[in-house]
């Protein structure tokens, strides 16, 4: 009826391996790169007609504008090689079998709320926020330009005001 369980002491080595199992699999990190990188990735023109909605088990759904879902059709094999080029491939260690590709295949959805006028560009990109407590690599960098990207909006959001 009751499960016995122990009160003794444990490691944190030994409880956090099925704490971030779950999340490591969903590779949400790759996901939101994916996200704030998409304009790096396909380019301003494309990226204004197109919207990554969802990636799920190596399947990217795009939205996109009506006419540009045949364009998308034919650039398939060119951006899932791009999109795996710039993400890098899906982690690798204890915790995964084997290196495979991020993105595998694109489904596309036709939406014709995606289409968005042409807005002239920011002069450069929001300066990054500095981390000094964290150790120097690729998940500072990328903290480092969300918080500059946050920081931005919110500047934008008070001066609308």
């Amino acid at each position: 009826m009751w499960e016995k369980r122990s009160f003794k002491a444990r490691t944190l080595g030994s409880i956090l391996p099925t704490v971030t199992q779950p999340a490591m699999r969903r590779n949400n990190g790759a996901a939101v790169r994916l996200l704030l990188d998409w304009p790096d990735i396909v380019g301003t023109a494309l990226a204004r007609e197109t919207v990554p909605r969802r990636l799920s088990a190596g399947t990217l759904t795009v939205a996109c504008s009506g006419p540009v879902a045949m364009e998308l059709q034919h650039l398939a094999p060119q951006l899932i090689e791009r999109i795996n080029a710039h993400c890098g491939p899906n982690r690798t260690g204890p915790l995964f079998a084997q290196e495979q590709a991020l993105v595998v295949r694109l489904k596309i959805l036709q939406d014709a709320t995606v289409a968005q006028p042409a807005r002239p560009s920011p002069q450069a990109p929001p300066a990054p926020v500095t981390l000094p407590d964290m150790a120097d690599g690729p998940l500072r960098d990328v903290l480092a330009r969300l918080g500059g990207h946050v920081r931005h909006r919110r500047a934008s959001a008070r001066n609308k005001i």
